[in-house]
């Protein structure tokens, strides 16, 4: 008797609609909202979602700099690099970046949780971030954030 057969969708590059979505970061939890981000970035909000192809949505994020922070990581939070020659670490700590940059908080969790490949990166160049309520895509016409 011969078993029934399922068969398995594979997405193809070129072949996956990506829609665009709008969210206002005023009052949001940034962990939460990264960790939201980057699954729609991936794409695994959708059934096609196929692990060695973008199947993500475009994400324009607006009011960076109201994002809210739980705790006392405002003050003790801080960003490190190291370049590698002596003396060569940096430590900066979050309430300059929001002060100066707010928008790089947004853009460094969600790097984060991407994978960390080629496909990370193309993913990434699908978040966009700004400061303040305008942004320049609104001729993508952006959905509402999903909630």
């Amino acid at each position: 008797m011969p078993v029934g057969r399922t068969n398995t969708y594979v997405a193809k590059t070129g072949h996956v609609t990506q829609q665009w979505y709008h969210v206002d970061a005023t009052d949001r939890v940034l962990g939460r909202l990264a960790s939201r981000i980057a699954v729609m970035l991936m794409g695994k909000h959708k059934p096609i979602y196929t692990p060695h192809v973008d199947t993500g949505d475009f994400v324009v994020v607006t009011q960076a700099e109201k994002i809210k922070l739980t705790g006392r990581k405002m003050e003790t939070m801080h960003y490190d690099s190291y370049s590698y020659y002596p003396g060569g670490f940096k430590s900066v700590p979050i309430e300059r970046v929001m002060e100066k940059h707010p928008e790089r908080i947004i853009e460094t969790a969600v790097r984060r949780m991407l994978p960390k490949n080629k496909l990370g990166r193309k993913m990434l160049s699908k978040l966009k971030v700004y400061r303040g309520a305008d942004h320049p895509h609104a001729a993508q016409c952006p959905q509402a954030w999903p909630e």
